[in-house]
C-alpha cells in the first residue's frame, strides 16, 4: 500500500461511510429508545425540506472531512499534540505478508487527502 492508496481508502471507510452513517441516524435514530438529543435532530431533519436536507449534508460532509484532515495532519507532525519544546513523532505502519510501509514517513498524507 503507498501512502495516496491509504488517503483514498481512508476518504471511502472513514470520511463518507460517516457522512452516510449520520444522515442514515438523522432519518432513523437506532435503538428501541433512541437518545433524546438523536430524537430532537431526527426532527428537525424531518422538518427540512430537500434543499434544506442537501445543505446539512454539506454541512455533516464538511465537519467529517475536517476531523479527518486534521487527524492525518497529526499522524504528520505538523499539528502538534504535544505543549513541549521536544515533541514526539508518530509513525503510521502498514504490514501485509512480508511488506512494511512506513506511509507517513518523507510523506504528507493531509496533502492528499485534499488533492481531489
Amino acid at each position: 500500500m503507498h501512502p495516496e492508496q491509504f488517503v483514498d481508502v481512508i476518504k471511502k471507510v472513514v470520511s463518507e461511510s460517516s457522512v452516510e452513517g449520520v444522515i442514515s441516524v438523522l432519518n432513523s435514530p437506532p435503538g428501541r429508545r433512541p437518545r433524546t438529543d438523536l430524537m430532537a435532530m431526527s426532527a428537525f431533519w424531518h422538518t427540512a425540506s430537500g434543499e434544506q436536507k442537501e445543505m446539512i449534508a454539506q454541512i455533516i460532509r464538511l465537519a467529517v472531512d475536517n476531523a479527518a484532515f486534521g487527524f492525518l495532519c497529526v499522524l504528520d507532525g505538523v499539528r502538534a499534540i504535544e505543549d513541549s519544546e521536544h515533541k514526539g513523532e508518530l509513525s503510521l505502519v502498514w504490514h501485509k505478508d512480508d511488506e512494511t510501509v512506513v506511509l507517513n514517513q518523507n510523506e504528507d498524507l493531509h496533502d492528499y487527502y485534499n488533492a481531489v
